[in-house]
């Protein structure tokens, strides 16, 4: 959520942001809806403060034995007044609400301007792209081939956008896990969570997911929803709560399914498994000090990018445009995997910066060792990595001619093995 004081100390900053970020520019009619809010706000405060006083007045006046007609006359009035413009300002309140918690988060000054990924910016590149002297397929083919991924299947049981995994390439989506948490939590310093995938509004709310994104969420007959990411369960894990600031910076990690509905993507990735309904990630979460966050993003990235070097796998790092960046984000770096069976890079894992923005949203603040007050921390998020992707790439650059896969060296210990046999 926007901090208000920021809109309105530095005019037409709002504006430009949407601007930059391609949506419509509305700080005209968020300034109007909060004037006349913060004015119904004001009044009705006035109200009660006049009822409070001539209610004491009435006590005496009844104590003493005096007439207390006409005081009991302006009590009902002011009775009457105070619920009508108690009745307005709570209308007024949700118009300024919903125009505030419809907005995004203001890029930083660090974000090239664009409204998409054409203006997306590379950073680095890292790895070497293997040259086959084969045809790569791409990994459904591959999975499809060995007869360890079903897509009929689990559609005729599911739907689409789901797939049977089974024997090897099951067992390597699950040693990729592993690897994944033994690296982030014995060696990047975070600490290992196991989450809940079902959470209420108020949570999905706190890092922008409510109510903007409720079509892309699967949603529970109680009214919870489905995690599209344990982002949404590890930032919230200090909800309303205020943190000393020598526990700063908080790292978590968990290993969660993820589910999305995918309302936006109709037609998109189809085929295989680069856009599922309910897929695996490791996710990475910090919880900083505002003069903490610029260097933890760097960090964070460089943690999820050290997945993809150990693994061998080419890759590349860009920044992300002001259009093309999520809600909740001020800044982010985007990690594309090469995946030699499409001939493309493909985004692999989000690292995101949200500044103060979540904390707003869930009251999540910690106390200034210097100033002694209580401030907003800010968050971060990002993938660390999506395995599911992981997997894809795994076997579309380690395949080899004769169908088999080759296992990385470094998961080997994990996997139980060097090689998944091709089909014979």
């Amino acid at each position: 959520m926007l901090d208000m004081n920021y809109v309105k100390q530095n005019p037409g900053k709002l504006d430009e942001a949407l601007k930059n970020r391609g949506k419509e520019q509305v700080e005209q009619q968020l300034l109007a809806a909060d004037k006349e809010y913060r004015a119904l706000l004001t009044k009705l405060q006035n109200i009660m403060e006049e009822r409070n006083a001539i209610s004491e007045a009435f006590c005496v006046a009844k104590a003493s034995g005096l007439d207390v007609s006409d005081l009991a006359a302006k009590m009902e009035v002011l009775k009457k007044e105070m619920a009508s413009v108690s009745a307005e300002t709570e209308i007024a309140k949700e118009a300024f609400l919903s125009i505030l918690h419809a907005l995004p988060n203001i890029p930083s000054s660090e974000c090239p301007i664009g409204v998409d990924e054409s203006a997306n910016e590379e950073v680095r590149r890292l790895g070497t792209k293997r040259e086959f002297d084969f045809e790569p397929l791409q990994h459904n083919d591959i999975g499809e081939r060995l007869g360890m991924m079903d897509f009929a299947r689990s559609v005729r049981i599911a739907g689409s956008r789901f797939v049977f995994l089974f024997a090897e390439i099951a067992r390597l989506e699950r040693a990729l896990a592993q690897f994944m948490l033994n690296i982030h939590t014995n060696e990047n310093g975070y600490t290992e969570v196991y989450t809940p995938l079902l959470l209420g509004a108020d949570a999905m709310f706190g890092v922008g997911q409510l109510p903007k994104f409720e079509d892309d969420l699967f949603k529970t007959t109680v009214g919870s929803y489905l995690i599209p990411t344990a982002e949404a369960s590890l930032t919230n894990i200090h909800n309303g709560e205020i943190l000393s600031e020598a526990r700063l910076p908080l790292r978590y990690t968990a290993y969660t399914p993820c589910f999305r509905s995918e309302a936006g993507a109709t037609g998109r990735d189809t085929a295989g498994m680069l856009r599922q309904h309910q897929f695996g990630k490791v996710e990475l979460v910090s919880i900083t000090t505002p003069g903490q966050a610029v260097d933890e993003h760097e960090r964070m990235t460089a943690c999820a990018e050290g997945i993809l070097r150990r693994l061998e796998l080419p890759f590349r790092t860009v920044v992300l445009s002001t259009g093309d960046m999520g809600f909740s984000s001020e800044k982010t770096y985007d990690i594309e995997v090469w995946l030699p069976g499409q001939g493309k890079y493909r985004e692999i894992s989000s690292c995101s910066r949200c500044g103060g923005f979540q904390a707003r949203r869930m009251n999540l603040r910690y106390k200034n060792g210097e100033t002694k007050k209580n401030e907003f921390v800010h968050t971060l998020n990002g993938s660390g990595l999506a395995v599911g992707r992981c997997l894809i790439a795994i076997l579309e650059n380690y395949q080899q001619k004769d169908g088999s896969i080759k296992i990385p060296d470094v998961l080997v210990s994990h996997f139980g093995g060097d090689t998944i046999k091709g089909a014979e």
